[in-house]
């Protein structure tokens, strides 16, 4: 549809005060050493449909502008493991990576059902409640200096492992969306797993040569070559229902090197920027009212799952051999839930209109709890 002059000096008046609207978000979020993330989510909701103030921009942009965000999201969080790291923490962290999947999926999926949902409404919920949120944690132990304390490789470990396990759920449950039968379920997953093993293949056995090639001393020519890589391969993923932002995320992890320090200075603030974007469109889809009657119910489940995470971190750091302060850091940092979650609540707009109110709701109260808590655990 064609725009007049006065409609697109009014959508671009419009982004131009969510983007300032932002700024003193985030403005206010790191004065006081916090998260952003909820207060983008509850700008969101403030100015969307059923807010105080619906603003009038396009779908289109809106749905455009989260998917570049969450791609940049994610290719910034596989940019943040390399090869060596992925290899160890696989060999060293499985077994907690297992404990927390047994402990945190089957909740979201139980409460699903007990809401009345639909089974593939309960999978993704379970899907909801059983990631957490490698970039607040990541940022909360940066803010706080934790990076170098003995528990966070343990924490690290099971947020790696959580973020691989997505490369398998993500085309699973695209698969169970598009009606797919059994067959096409197990060759979806199949491609999913092959491009998985491929890209951490390549991250550690020839992950450092092919970042050489676009090295270059123009910082346009690097960025350029990055971006559109992340969507050419985003886009190649989506086509073959892997998920693009599984595609981002592998991408990330086949970075290393030069290229992989010179892309974290080039990317990070265009991810920060289209991150913000992200979470705050989130909220912008969703009606305020729609909240309410689930409130309860997702402050009850996420008490029970930061519980869950809590002793999913404990016990992976006491496998480290960390001692009892700690493994309490550790269960804490792994609380928050965040990108990928709200990606997954995405995916079931079709089959059940409360999931995303649910999770937004959810997300919300344990990307506020959680980095509350961690600063908290001494």
């Amino acid at each position: 549809m064609n725009l007049s002059a006065q409609n697109v000096s009014l959508i671009l008046i419009e982004l131009g005060l969510v983007v300032v609207g932002l700024a003193i978000l985030a403005r206010i979020a790191h004065h006081w050493s916090f998260s952003p993330i909820p207060f983008y989510l509850l700008a969101g909701l403030a100015f969307g449909n059923g807010g105080l103030a619906p603003l009038s921009v396009s779908n289109q942009f809106i749905h455009l502008g989260s998917e570049i965000g969450v791609l940049l999201l994610l290719f910034m969080l596989g940019l943040s493991y390399t090869g060596e790291a992925l290899q160890q923490n696989l060999k060293a962290g499985l077994p907690a990576g297992i404990a927390d999947f047994l402990l945190n999926f089957p909740l979201g999926f139980v409460a699903g059902l007990l809401l009345g949902w639909k089974p593939l409404a309960a999978i993704l919920l379970g899907g909801v409640t059983y990631i957490s949120s490698s970039s607040v944690a990541a940022k909360v132990l940066s803010e706080l200096g934790r990076l170098n304390f003995p528990e966070t490789p343990a924490v690290l470990s099971v947020l790696v492992l959580e973020d691989l396990g997505m490369a398998a759920y993500l085309p699973l449950v695209a698969v169970l969306l598009a009606g797919g039968g059994a067959a096409k379920v197990a060759a979806s997953v199949g491609i999913a797993l092959a491009a998985v093993l491929a890209a951490l293949v390549l991250a550690i056995r020839i992950g450092r040569r092919l970042s050489v090639f676009p090295v270059h001393g123009s910082d346009e020519v690097v960025l350029l070559t990055i971006f559109g890589a992340v969507l050419l391969v985003s886009g190649l993923a989506q086509r073959f229902q892997i998920s693009s932002a599984i595609g981002a995320f592998l991408v990330g992890i086949a970075v290393s090197g030069q290229l992989a320090e010179e892309t974290h200075r080039l990317v990070a603030p265009l991810r920060d920027l289209f991150a913000a974007m992200f979470f705050f469109f989130f909220g912008l889809e969703i009606n305020p009212k729609s909240l309410t009657a689930l409130l309860l119910w997702a402050i009850l489940l996420g008490c029970v799952t930061a519980a869950t995470k809590v002793l999913t971190g404990y016990w992976a750091a006491q496998r480290a051999g960390v001692d009892r302060a700690g493994r309490l850091r550790a269960g804490m940092a792994l609380i928050a839930r965040g990108e990928f979650s709200i990606v997954i609540a995405g995916l079931g707009i079709g089959i059940e209109p409360r999931l995303e109110p649910f999770s937004a709701a959810y997300v919300l109260f344990l990307a506020i709890i959680g980095p509350i808590l961690t600063r908290m655990a001494k």
